[in-house]
């Protein structure tokens, strides 16, 4: 047993050193309008973090730029195919999500002007990403314990040393620091303790530990659900996404329950509690679509869209079909163990994001 529990814990740190060091290859080109100098500069080859974000390359990208940039304040921000990119999202995610056909380097064009307000929230560089990050650890720290004191008790210098691991891609440095959350790990049959239950019992330490003092097993997920042509017979001929009113950005916690006769929990069955639009076999009223999903849904501050916001069309749903699931770049199978993927494949702030592919049909 200890011999397998040893290999377990080395495979799952070998995933996690995966993760951490993965990378999408970026081409960043300047956008045509601001360009103020011939030649045009040539476009800017680097490697975006999968779990990093994109208004955290600005610095080296605007050096290489800066010969040929307009004067005035910049308002910098990224696009891809004519879609502006989603500054909080991961860039790993948005390569899954928005690349049917994994497209090495990813070509992306960067404006230094003309912020779209009416599309991306505002963003003040690397603030904003820590703010946004930082408020996701909560979020994912509620949904797990009940409550996210672990995080709003840090010290200023942990949160300082937690964001830099993060921004730099350390590992260590962050191990160093997110043990101190005492999230642990995802458990078929555990319970997670609250924080503050955590926080009594060391208090006093000697007193037997209630059995129902723990809480239900929950992961925080964050789902995008991408709508592509349900006859396509390869899905790296989708139509490019070109409004984010085509793209669902659900939060939902997954809640782990024990079921007799089942040896695990699979990704498709978690797929199912998830996204019951795509996978009830009877058709459903929008309404009561919309009042399952509101019992399990979280929605994060940063953006409040609603849960399901281009699924609502009951008829829709009923006609829609998962034709693929990413996750960290891997194209999961459906029988792969769901908590597998959560304790290996979920991003710094501890949520787990799953790019979803449905194929719908024509109205």
């Amino acid at each position: 047993m200890a011999a397998a529990h040893d290999e377990a814990a080395a495979w799952s740190e070998e995933a996690a050193r995966r993760v951490w060091g993965g990378a999408v290859p970026l081409q960043v080109h300047l956008h045509d309008a601001d360009v103020t100098a011939l030649p045009p500069p040539p476009p800017f080859l680097t490697l975006g973090p999968r779990i990093g974000y994109l208004p955290l390359l600005i610095p080296v990208i605007k050096a290489h730029f800066s010969n040929a940039l307009p004067p005035g304040v910049d308002t910098v921000w990224f696009e891809y195919k004519g879609l502006p990119l989603k500054w909080y999202v991961p860039i790993g995610v948005l390569f899954d999500l928005l690349c049917a056909d994994p497209e090495r380097p990813w070509n992306l064009i960067v404006h230094f002007r003309g912020y779209p307000s009416e599309v991306l929230s505002p963003c003040e560089g690397e603030d904003s990403v820590k703010w946004s990050y930082m408020n996701s650890l909560k979020e994912a720290t509620f949904i797990i314990t009940g409550n996210s004191k672990s995080v709003m008790n840090l010290s200023q210098a942990d949160q300082v040393a937690l964001w830099e691991s993060v921004m730099k891609g350390n590992l260590d440095g962050y191990k160093n620091v997110s043990t101190r959350l005492k999230l642990g790990t995802f458990e078929e049959d555990g319970l997670v303790r609250a924080a503050s239950t955590e926080c009594q019992r060391q208090q006093s330490s000697d007193e037997p530990e209630s059995p129902g003092s723990g809480k239900p097993c929950r992961v925080p997920v964050r789902l995008y659900v991408r709508g592509v042509q349900e006859e396509l017979e390869d899905i790296e001929d989708a139509m490019p996404v070109s409004d984010w009113e085509n793209v669902s950005y659900i939060n939902r916690p997954f809640e782990i329950r024990k079921v007799e006769g089942r040896s695990y929990t699979t990704l498709e069955h978690a797929l199912q509690t998830l996204l019951p639009e795509f996978f009830r076999s009877e058709p459903q009223h929008a309404e009561e679509l919309g009042s399952a999903a509101g019992d399990l849904d979280t929605t994060s501050s940063q953006e409040a869209e609603p849960a399901g916001a281009s699924l609502r069309e009951a008829d829709i749903a009923k006609k829609a079909k998962v034709k693929l699931v990413r996750v960290q770049g891997i194209e999961l199978g459906m029988d792969i163990p769901f908590l597998w993927v959560a304790n290996n494949l979920k991003n710094p702030e501890y949520y787990l994001h799953i790019c979803v592919y449905v194929g719908t049909r024509k109205q």
